[in-house]
């Protein structure tokens, strides 16, 4: 019996690409790059600030460019972020039906708290765990294990709920269920490519895996 989820948050419970894309151009003009467009910043998320960053700029320049990144990041007020579709009435009835939520993301820890608190507070989030040093990033499963033991529960008492090929990874290797959703990053064939079988196509979806 499913008796939490934990849920990836860039492109699965937020859509932050927006605000992604332009605190990352941002930097990029500070440094003298040329500005990427929204399609191409979705190509590169997914591992994590550094490692976005570092595909953006290539080169030596990159550290320089993720320090004003993250220092920028941590300061933004989500502007562009949003819940996504029937998103609100989906975790409202979970909620009520005593399923238990984590956060487990590869966003830098102060920047994923800053979201959280601005945008799931109401939905009982009590866990959110990103980039803080504390944890190696996914798909290693070492936080997700961690966000289990937070909230109490078993792997088979969990499914793990994400929009990339690091989820599908990360679930795998805690040994849980996964269910990758269509509405973020990456295209259905990318995720079966990772070894996905469970899909969302929108938010009332995920009523069928719990």
């Amino acid at each position: 019996m499913v008796k939490g989820i934990i849920f990836d948050l860039d492109g699965t419970l937020l859509n932050t690409i927006g605000d992604i894309c332009h605190v990352l151009n941002e930097c990029l003009e500070s440094f003298g790059f040329n500005k990427i467009s929204v399609e191409q910043c979705t190509k590169l998320v997914g591992n994590g600030a550094k490692s976005l960053v570092e595909r953006a700029v290539g080169g030596e320049a990159w550290e320089q460019v993720y320090k004003l990144y993250e220092k920028k990041f941590n300061e933004s007020d989500s502007l562009f972020t949003t819940l996504y579709k029937d998103e609100e009435e989906v975790l409202n009835m979970l909620q009520r039906r005593g399923l238990k939520f984590a956060v487990v993301t590869n966003k830098p820890q102060r920047a994923t708290e800053n979201v959280c608190n601005k945008l799931l507070y109401k939905f009982g989030f009590s866990v959110c765990l990103g980039q803080s040093g504390k944890y190696p990033l996914k798909p290693d499963p070492a936080a997700t294990i961690k966000a289990m033991e937070i909230i109490g529960l078993k792997s088979d008492e969990c499914i793990f709920v994400g929009d990339g090929e690091t989820d599908v990874q990360t679930a795998k290797n805690a040994g849980l269920k996964s269910v990758s959703v269509l509405w973020g990053y990456r295209t259905k064939s990318q995720l079966e490519a990772a070894g996905a079988t469970h899909f969302a196509e929108k938010f009332s979806d995920l009523l069928n895996f719990v």
